[in-house]
């Protein structure tokens, strides 16, 4: 403990990894030190894996975040400072701004010293920082395809041994897997995935087994798409980049997909600055993305991140990936979630939505259990008229009398 906080100096800038391999063991030191005055630590954590509020280390630490989790809520509001920003832009904005890096780190099952799974903004904040805090976690064995990292980079080096989190294996409900079908009859052989975690894209994934050299190019990998690649479903024969590679930015899943992980080195992960860059993914023929969200509105702007006036995630890098779609030849942009919320009490087609995450010209299809809204090239009534349809029954009637020029 003494030797990590002999580390900080007062006002630093600390960038802590997040999701799966936030080194958690590192912040159970600082939680019982006593820190220097005025730290600043930033995180793009995820719900479920990440669970600190930096708040509460010290009466006058802060904390920025790039998404909102339900442990963030009782955060002092003076001091947690949330920061609307796409993953792309993350990665930028953290290449400037960081003086201390806390990451986590594991041997290959050749004893190299790679970075564990999940390098979206690690290359940003290594090049910025000028003091690396690293724990070394001895209870797994690094992903093959994970960057190496040079031992001389690391100014201090922790050892721990924990397991890491599961992601639970998410419940697919009916209606999950109606959406999953619908979104599969979109998808071409040989076209190029993005998906996110949940119900949703784990249905989707599950009905893909009939198709063929799909590839996957993406912020993760669960354990669906592990099972593809095993299938052969997933190859990347048909990308003109990476070909035969699979690209992603973490694993999020089960102990058996981080082993898998181990001794696969054609999945590769890479930062922000690739995974979520338009001028990489237009080199992809076919790109769809997918992604869901809190309500879409008869514009068909969508918002994913705030509701009933509280933000609940954040911008990620979803908008990142649609518009990339965009430039992709023969992409699409996949907006698929439930029609309701609340069992069945609220539509999730709604008349205009709480916030803009993404604008109407950033969609092209928007699916729910009730079908398939093709909103490309379509002008404004069409629009409404289309996913007016795919809302759910007990709502169209009242959508149907909103306004729309």
């Amino acid at each position: 403990m003494t030797d990590v906080v002999s580390m900080l100096a007062p006002g630093q800038r600390i960038f802590v990894a997040g999701s799966v391999n936030e080194p958690t063991a590192l912040i159970d030191e600082l939680r019982v030190a006593t820190l220097p005055d005025n730290l600043h630590f930033i995180q793009f954590p995820l719900g479920g894996y990440n669970q600190t509020d930096f708040t509460a280390l010290s009466p006058n630490s802060e904390h920025t975040t790039f998404f909102m989790t339900r442990h963030l809520l009782d955060a002092d509001p003076e001091r947690l400072h949330f920061l609307p920003m796409q993953m792309r832009a993350v990665y930028d904005y953290l290449s400037e701004r960081v003086d201390v890096v806390l990451v986590q780190v594991a041997r290959d099952a050749n004893g190299r010293l790679r970075s564990g799974p999940n390098v979206d903004f690690l290359g940003a904040a290594l090049a910025s920082a000028a003091v690396v805090i690293a724990e070394l976690n001895t209870s797994f064995t690094a992903p093959a395809g994970c960057p190496l990292i040079a031992e001389q980079q690391i100014d201090l080096l922790i050892e721990s041994e924990r397991q890491l989190f599961e992601l639970p294996v998410p419940e697919i409900d009916p209606a999950a897997v109606c959406i999953g079908k619908l979104v599969a009859s979109l998808i071409q052989d040989g076209d190029c995935l993005q998906t996110g975690i949940g119900a949703i894209p784990a249905a989707i994934l599950n009905q893909l087994s009939n198709k063929n050299d799909l590839g996957l190019h993406g912020g993760l990998i669960d354990d669906g798409g592990m099972e593809l690649i095993r299938q052969g479903v997933l190859t990347g024969a048909n990308k003109p980049l990476d070909r035969d590679v699979h690209v992603t930015g973490m694993a999020l899943g089960s102990h058996a997909l981080i082993e898998w992980l181990a001794a696969t080195p054609e999945v590769m992960f890479r930062s922000a600055n690739y995974t979520h860059e338009v001028n990489v993914i237009r080199q992809l023929p076919g790109f769809v993305s997918i992604n869901s969200a809190v309500e879409v509105d008869l514009h068909g702007q969508v918002n994913a991140e705030v509701t009933g006036g509280r933000q609940i995630s954040g911008t990620g890098g979803s908008v990142d990936f649609m518009r990339a779609a965009k430039a992709s030849p023969g992409g699409r942009s996949i907006i698929a979630m439930h029609a309701t919320a609340r069992n069945g009490e609220v539509s999730r087609i709604v008349a205009k939505v709480e916030l803009v995450t993404a604008l109407r010209t950033d969609v092209d299809i928007v699916v729910t259990e009730h079908g398939i809204a093709h909103l490309k090239n379509l002008p404004s009534r069409a629009r409404a008229r289309a996913l007016i349809d795919i809302a759910a029954p007990q709502f169209r009637s009242e959508l149907e009398t909103e306004p729309v020029s």
